[in-house]
């Protein structure tokens, strides 16, 4: 070793050796290295935060020439080299990856997975990632891997997308909190597009800051949160609620399960504006009754289907399902319609996909049948396609389906749905259109009595973690359930779990639960925090309300029972779901008796009460690109920032509710948002942008257009 800390080793030519053998090696060397490091800094010397990476500047190599802890990874069938540039940023070394091919996968100068080389990461915190690159691609990611104690090293996200350069140039960026489980993580740089890639000097620090003392001056609201009625009522039934790209909130009733109305051809919508707590009446073209709904790409909603009548007197026929299908435009405030659908769907899902297409599944046809068609809108030509020309499978999902995008493309129908028993075999699967190809996904829990349960993709979407809470069964109306069920459907073969149960919660009266009792009808609201508001609900078909409400911390696997609780009974047709202020919005209540609750509630969650909400005070700009980087300004410091998918709920069902999480590349209060790459992970459309400050209160959102 020269007196400039510089560690020298030599090595004879030797054969590639696996990976074992390098991380043994490179377990001794880097040994040989922190000595070296250590040695050449003074006793007492003032150390800056510390670098958590083993060998950051690359400068010792092992017996194949590569540096130590580094490992040449990767996937596909390019042509491809792997190699050293000399010199680099600083120093000798920089690694190199250059791909002459690329027609699949990609290739990645990785940390080994190792336990003397991948950084030790404590589970809560986020941590500062920084690299020096060069690129000739647009194609290049920073890629990130985890290490889950129970199942391994798994991947877990890319950071961000890097721009072509050919000067050194830095990237920092700030990771997703660390999931309970996590022990370990290691991460590079990705090229997957023809063209050559140089990294050096990479550097990792824990961005965690203690948590400053939290003071709360507001009672009970601290740790509960507080529940309003709202002075006035609804002006329309509202069993469809949408939250518009402008932050109004499209409420729609059609006939509102009033065979009355029906016959008298009376059919009602109102948009309702949360800042003045004003409505307007839409006029309303047919029964949109439970049909169903989507926001498409350009923040218009795709609504489908509907109610072309009730159940005949005589028994001759039930439901029957509307073919209609209409686009409501929130700048004009109007609907217009498009193509028929190729089949009538009475409670169809509707699922919007990664290239801004809608799949459309289950629900009930003119004939009352199920719909076994599987409809296709095509957003480039605003239509749905014949049957002929979707992709078909001729199976029947139920009615509402909960159908949720997967970061690979395919649909997980969680086992979700609505009206009776689950359909035949084990009450969840994978349905991947492109293949035409359904498979059984195992362990959800009593599958047949899931029905009006709700199922919602965790914060963040990156981790493909989907909760299932609740549920019953109208047929047999047994006493609600309280299991929940949990998936990682990044898992080569994702299963069920069983999750913590839901909090006992009380009846009408105050009257307390037994431990077995649970609920149907459950609203799951995705919030700015990270967590998960669980509210509403009842015991029995269209009756005995349950006024439980709870928070799911999905880092911990917990429920926090004891929330404040809507004043107003939430069971069959009542929804709840997140305003652009942070709040909760719950409508709804539609019990035997055939009466209709029109009142209004809003929820302030405990975060509101827990000091000054951060400001977003500028955004360079609005439409954001995949893979691209976004810079905001704001008033304080932010412990992580997100973008959150509008609601669009009806019947406990939202399979498009997303929380997206943006890794940041921070410089005081000028911050980077870094937006995945990856269009199945945050499917276009309008987003609400939050920032949430170290007290843990969000911003107000600020819209955003992904696509």
């Amino acid at each position: 070793m020269s007196s400039g800390g510089t560690v020298l080793i030599a090595y004879r030519n030797r054969p590639w050796l696996s990976r074992a053998d390098r991380g043994r090696i490179a377990q001794a060397l880097i040994l040989v290295l922190i000595a070296a490091t250590a040695a050449v800094v003074p006793a007492g010397a003032a150390r800056a935060s510390a670098n958590l990476i083993a060998n950051p500047g690359l400068e010792g190599l092992d017996p194949t020439g590569f540096p130590v802890c580094w490992e040449r990874s990767g996937w596909g069938d390019q042509s491809f080299t792997f190699g050293l540039a000399s010199p680099g940023h600083t120093g000798a070394n920089a690694i190199r990856v250059t791909l002459t091919t690329s027609p699949n996968g990609d290739r990645k100068a990785m940390m080994l997975e190792n336990p003397s080389c991948a950084p030790n990461v404590t589970p809560g915190h986020r941590y500062d990632l920084s690299a020096w690159y060069t690129t000739t691609t647009a194609n290049t990611v920073m890629t990130m891997f985890r290490h889950d104690v129970a199942q391994g090293w798994v991947y877990w996200t890319d950071l961000a997308t890097l721009p072509v350069t050919s000067t050194w140039t830095r990237k920092t960026v700030r990771t997703p909190e660390v999931p309970a489980g996590t022990d370990q993580i290691v991460w590079g740089v990705t090229i997957y597009g023809v063209g050559t890639l140089q990294t050096d000097d990479y550097e990792m620090n824990d961005a965690t800051q203690p948590a400053p003392e939290q003071s709360c001056s507001a009672g009970d609201a601290c740790t509960r949160g507080v529940w309003q009625v709202l002075p006035f009522n609804s002006p329309v039934r509202a069993i469809h609620a949408v939250v518009l790209k402008n932050g109004n909130v499209l409420l729609v009733a059609g006939s509102g399960n009033d065979p009355d109305a029906f016959a008298a051809g009376t059919f009602t919508t109102a948009v309702y504006r949360p800042e003045t707590g004003t409505f307007s009446n839409v006029p309303t073209p047919a029964d949109l009754f439970c049909s169903g709904h989507v926001q498409l790409a350009d923040g218009r909603v795709l609504i489908m289907g509907g109610n072309k009548d009730y159940p005949a007197a005589d028994g001759s026929h039930g439901y029957k399902g509307l073919k209609n299908s209409y686009v409501f435009d929130p700048a004009t405030g109007s609907y217009s319609r498009v193509n028929d659908m190729t089949a009538g769907s009475w409670y169809p899902s509707a699922t919007i996909m990664g290239n801004g297409d809608v799949i459309a599944l289950g629900g009930l046809g003119e004939d009352s049948s199920g719909t076994v068609a599987t409809q296709y809108f095509k957003t480039s030509e605003s239509r749905w396609l014949s049957l002929n020309e979707a992709n078909q499978t001729w199976n029947f999902w139920g009615l509402y389906p909960s159908m949720i995008l997967m970061q690979d493309g395919r649909l997980f129908y969680t086992g979700s749905h609505v009206f009776g028993n689950g359909l035949p075999g084990t009450g969840s699967s994978i349905y991947d259109y492109d293949a035409n190809t359904i498979t059984p996904v195992g362990g959800l829990q009593n599958k047949d009595q899931r029905d009006q349960s709700m199922s919602v993709l965790l914060p963040p979407a990156q981790d493909q973690k989907v909760l299932t809470i609740g549920g019953g069964n109208i047929d047999s109306n047994p006493d609600a359930n309280r299991l929940t069920d949990l998936i990682d459907l990044k898992r080569a073969d994702p299963a069920y779990t069983a999750g913590p149960p839901l909090p006992t919660g009380t009846l009408t009266g105050g009257v307390p639960q037994t431990s077995t009792q649970g609920k149907m009808y459950v609203s799951a609201v995705l919030l700015p925090d990270g967590k998960v508001f669980e509210t509403g609900g009842g015991l029995h078909n269209r009756a005995d309300p349950v006024y439980e409400a709870s928070m799911y911390d999905p880092a911990t696997n917990t429920f926090t029972p004891g929330l404040a609780t809507d004043p107003v009974p939430r069971t069959y047709h009542s929804s709840a779901f997140l305003l652009p202020d942070g709040r909760v919005m719950s409508v709804g209540d539609n019990p035997g008796n055939g009466s209709f609750d029109m009142r209004l509630s809003i929820y302030s969650p405990p975060y509101l009460f827990h000091g000054a909400r951060p400001q977003i005070l500028h955004i360079s700009e609005n439409e954001w690109a995949y893979g691209s980087t976004h810079t905001i300004t704001v008033d304080d410091p932010i412990l992580r920032a997100e973008l959150i998918r509008p609601g669009a709920v009806t019947h406990s069902s939202d399979p498009n509710q997303r929380f997206v999480d943006l890794p940041m590349s921070v410089n005081g209060d000028t911050i980077g948002l870094n937006l995945t790459s990856n269009p199945n992970i945050a499917p276009p459309g309008w987003y609400m942008l939050f920032v949430v400050g170290t007290n843990g209160v969000p911003s107000v959102a600020r819209w955003v257009h992904v696509g």
